[in-house]
């Protein structure tokens, strides 16, 4: 099986050896987590994944940060006829009839005399037995199938399906990122898209206490074990703040801007995190004009809290497409399921408050308190 990387392919050649090393080292603790033996080997800019168990393995693959594409291939010698052979033998083991339009997509790499034939006469020669075997019509724009052939110098690999992965960096890049996390359908998006670009992201659950509840937390923790399945050599272990006597002050002092010193207070817990794991900032599930807490106006009020930067993936995003993604994430189930959570907002929440505002109803020393639960939070294994 090939591996291609994502989005280093333009940095210097030191930078992206050390890039596609991540790769090929996520892809083999990936794989060993999956039970599937296999050897991992990285020879050039590709990752050469050989193994008995091939659609299994492109299919974990295809899961991991820094990947394009995992590639099922047939590898035989760098030779014409070898060549031929493996085409004609994914041809005929399918599926593919002759409704299923086709293209071949050859390239000849090493140097000008490793080969006696050029990539033309590769796509010439794949075409022809393609088409021979299946019957099936060419489709140079928008094929069905493609048959992709990499002849290198000491081999050749033929392939005929593709798993697109989610490109991006690998994990452990961009350094950490504190992430508050509640088992919702956005959070654990959120905690993806940094994982794609390389960041380490560690959760930060505050629990609500007598406001939250076990299944609440439940919900959160299954979620990160979901995304953390994505980063096998990444510490990706929830850390729980205890936020119990938090939320009691910020309901018993507050009214109509409870809503932004709770979050206050959870920026700035995940700050306390931060401190403790070396993190460069910190980041949340929100998008902007999705709740009462999350105006243009709000998040300032609620950014202020902290002073490191406060990253936002899903800013921008509308639901529908947070709840697609949450689908393909495999956290859509789990984040739906009901709890019972929902008693700390007032009847008419503040929807464009000021810091002093905020300030002015605030339960004094509630911020230090919070960082000071982040920094002694409680790291959960599973």
């Amino acid at each position: 099986m090939l591996i291609g990387h994502g989005d280093f392919g333009t940095k210097s050649s030191g930078v992206r050896a050390k890039m596609a090393e991540r790769v090929a080292r996520d892809v083999e603790a990936a794989l060993e987590a999956a039970g599937i033996e296999a050897s991992v080997e990285r020879p050039w800019s590709r990752v050469v994944v050989r193994t008995d168990r091939m659609l299994d393995a492109a299919r974990v693959a295809a899961t991991l940060p820094g990947v394009a594409f995992a590639r099922p291939a047939v590898a035989v010698d760098p030779e014409l006829d070898a060549i031929r052979t493996a085409v004609r033998r994914l041809a005929e083991a399918g599926p593919h009839d002759a409704s299923e339009t086709y293209a071949v997509d050859s390239d000849r790499i090493g140097s000008a005399d490793a080969h006696d034939f050029s990539s033309r006469d590769l796509d010439v020669e794949a075409g022809r037995i393609v088409g021979e075997v299946t019957g099936a019509s060419v489709d140079l724009d928008d094929p069905d199938r493609t048959y992709r052939i990499e002849a290198r110098e000491r081999e050749a690999f033929v392939s005929s399906i593709r798993f697109a992965g989610p490109r991006g960096l690998p994990v452990g890049t961009q350094g950490r990122v504190a992430v508050l996390v509640s088992g919702g359908l956005d959070s654990p998006v959120a905690m993806w898209r940094l994982l794609r670009r390389g960041c380490v992201t560690v959760p930060v659950y505050v629990d609500l206490g007598e406001y939250g509840g076990a299944d609440h937390r439940a919900r959160a923790l299954e979620v990160v074990r979901t995304v953390a399945e994505r980063a096998p050599r990444a510490d990706l272990r929830p850390r729980v703040v205890d936020g119990g006597e938090l939320v009691e002050r910020i309901v018993e002092g507050t009214e109509h801007t409870r809503m932004l010193s709770l979050r206050r207070a959870m920026l700035a817990a995940a700050e306390g995190v931060a401190e403790a794991v070396d993190a460069h900032s910190v980041a949340t599930g929100e998008a902007l004009g999705q709740k009462s807490s999350q105006t243009g106006w709000n998040l300032a009020t609620t950014d202020a809290a902290v002073s490191l930067p406060v990253h936002r993936p899903l800013l921008t995003a509308d639901k529908l497409d947070i709840v697609a993604a949450a689908r393909d994430l495999g956290t859509y189930t789990d984040a739906t399921l009901p709890v019972g959570c929902d008693r700390i907002a007032p009847s008419h929440p503040e929807t464009n408050a000021t810091v002093e505002e905020v300030l002015a109803a605030e339960p004094d020393g509630l911020l230090a308190a919070a960082r000071e639960a982040g920094r002694s939070a409680e790291i959960h294994s599973p």
